[in-house]
């Protein structure tokens, strides 16, 4: 009895800590299992050691997504943070009124829709013959573009898409932090003569640096998952161009039925998020104490 009223707060954390150990730290450990395995579901596992990982070396569709994913974070993340830090600051400087409320309104749509929708959407859109895009092109005489047939456009294309649905999540995020910015700041720049872009630089990113780690750490996390988008709108096509760790992952595992060698893949990935996330983490330390 002495030992539940020291520690009856355990027991308004053990609901949460049980969905967490059945559907996070269980299922990890799992794939972290059936990695060593040749494993397809129907058959028992039967143990392979590191075979697996050493194919995974030897895998062209591997390392090709690996480039491609990597190539889709180092595009989507800059500019999807860059663009709801500024459009953030527009609005919470100039528009705080039923305009701006509109305005965040409209850019959020996109957030909550599904992502197999605006793929579809965005496919629809990005059409060669038919297409939007290519229709206001042709406004401008200029020629029709193939926006998701070539390797040069697709993944451009899907990176476009990509900002274009979670640029109102971080904007909303942002646009809270520089609410909470106190108006005494820009009030004394304002009087030393400071410039817009000089507040922006000096007052408004210092203040912002935690929110931009978390947009930063959201966004590339996203990132290296993302799966619905790419699978609604090119499959990973044309070619390898647009094949993602996430899409492989469900080929290997679901067309293919080689779990173990999926679960291979999905630890190869965890461990790399893991690795990115870390230099983030201490990257932002350091300018912190700096």
């Amino acid at each position: 009895m002495k030992f539940l009223k020291k520690n009856n707060g355990l027991f308004y954390i053990l609901p949460s800590f049980i969905l967490i150990l059945l559907f996070s730290i269980i299922p990890l450990i799992m794939t972290f299992y059936f990695s060593f395995t040749k494993y397809n579901v129907v058959h028992a596992p039967e143990w392979v050691g590191l075979k697996n990982y050493r194919n995974l070396f030897q895998d062209s569709f591997f390392k090709a997504s690996v480039k491609n994913t990597i190539v889709y974070t180092v595009l989507v993340v800059p500019l999807q943070t860059l663009f709801s830090l500024l459009l953030a600051d527009l609005l919470a400087k100039h528009f705080q009124n039923r305009f701006g409320n509109a305005i965040r309104t409209v850019l959020f749509i996109p957030v909550i829709s599904s992502m197999i929708l605006v793929g579809t959407v965005w496919k629809f859109i990005l059409s060669t013959d038919s297409g939007l895009m290519n229709a206001i092109l042709s406004l401008f005489h200029l020629p029709r573009v193939n926006w998701l047939g070539t390797q040069k456009t697709a993944m451009i294309s899907i990176c476009m898409t990509s900002i274009w649905k979670n640029v109102g999540y971080f904007l909303v995020i942002y646009y809270a932090g520089i609410m909470d910015i106190p108006l005494t700041y820009y009030e004394s720049a304002r009087v030393d003569g400071a410039s817009k872009l000089q507040e922006l630089l000096y007052i408004t990113l210092p203040c912002l640096k935690p929110i931009t780690y978390l947009v930063v750490t959201l966004g590339t996390i996203w990132s290296f998952q993302v799966f619905d988008l790419v699978y609604s709108m090119t499959g990973g096509g044309p070619g390898r161009s647009t094949l993602t760790l996430v899409l492989i992952i469900y080929q290997y595992a679901f067309k293919q039925y080689k779990m173990g060698y999926a679960c291979a893949v999905s630890f190869a990935l965890f461990l790399l998020v893991l690795l990115v996330s870390a230099i983030q983490k201490t990257a932002f330390r350091e300018e912190k104490e700096a």
